[in-house]
């Protein structure tokens, strides 16, 4: 584990029945690191999510540590405390509901007696929309019901939500799926705003144009083993699509390329 890491993981696999999912995976997130996760549907990226989000355990001799801390017998439950969210595509709110109630849903703020406290938690969201999602609008208010919203506006809703609930990690599902160009580049805004809180994110994607520009580290994952691992400001663009396309083809990446480059 490096110095810097927040997340480290080591000697991870995980089995299902006859099925191996994950080999020997060596995962690490640095601090105020955005990491894009890349790979191919079944290439293990949804099982090594749920292994940071404690979803799934993983098989025995496997090693976490989060702020340099083991953590044995990881739960959702550890993991939120810890500062892990996850942020699922088309998941990620009430559509049905407000604004401020998406904000709030499940933590909400109270006053001395117990009782919600509504023009708080609208004040709050109120904040927010301004300094943090780009709402500038009067015909968005926190009373907005979400489902009026874009899907890059409630893709930022949730990644700020994260934000202000104080998430250390923020791990985002294939975030751009389905969106316009416009509302992608809306979306890429707001990871960008993860960086510049300080905070560090797990970028899973399969479009390499949408998570090259944003992220720090590029990690390759391939029927469940680490193809590659870049430095993003090491490889451009179109050497990274060539290397990519070696692991479709064979699996593996050649030479010094196998490791960070």
């Amino acid at each position: 584990m490096a110095s810097g890491d927040l997340l480290a993981m080591s000697r991870v696999s995980k089995t299902f029945g006859e099925v191996r999912a994950l080999q020997d995976i060596e995962f690490r997130v640095g601090q105020n690191e955005i990491v894009g996760l890349l790979g191919d549907n079944g290439a293990g990226k949804s099982t090594l999510i749920k292994i940071i989000t404690g979803y799934h355990r993983p098989d025995p001799g496997a090693e976490i540590l989060f702020r340099g801390r083991r953590i044995e017998n990881l739960t959702v439950a550890e993991a939120r405390r810890l500062g892990i969210e996850t942020v699922y595509q088309e998941k990620a709110l009430a559509d049905r509901q407000t604004l401020w109630r998406n904000i709030f849903m499940g933590r909400e703020i109270t006053t001395v007696l117990g009782a919600l406290d509504i023009p708080r938690m609208r004040e709050e969201t109120r904040r927010l929309m301004v300094d943090q999602m780009g709402f500038t609008s009067a015909a968005v208010t926190p009373d907005t019901l979400v489902r009026t919203l874009s899907g890059g506006e409630r893709q930022g809703v949730a990644i700020v939500r994260a934000l202000y609930f104080q998430a250390e990690l923020i791990i985002l599902d294939e975030p751009t799926m389905g969106l316009s160009v416009s509302e992608t580049q809306k979306t890429l805004d707001f990871v960008r705003g993860i960086k510049q809180a300080g905070k560090s994110c797990i970028f899973i994607d399969h479009n390499i144009f949408h998570v090259y520009p944003v992220v720090d580290r590029i990690v390759v994952l391939d029927r469940g083993r680490i193809a590659g691992e870049f430095l993003r400001d090491r490889i451009t663009l179109d050497e990274l699509t060539h290397r990519l396309q070696q692991v479709a083809q064979t699996g593996t990446l050649s030479g010094s390329w196998a490791a960070t480059s």
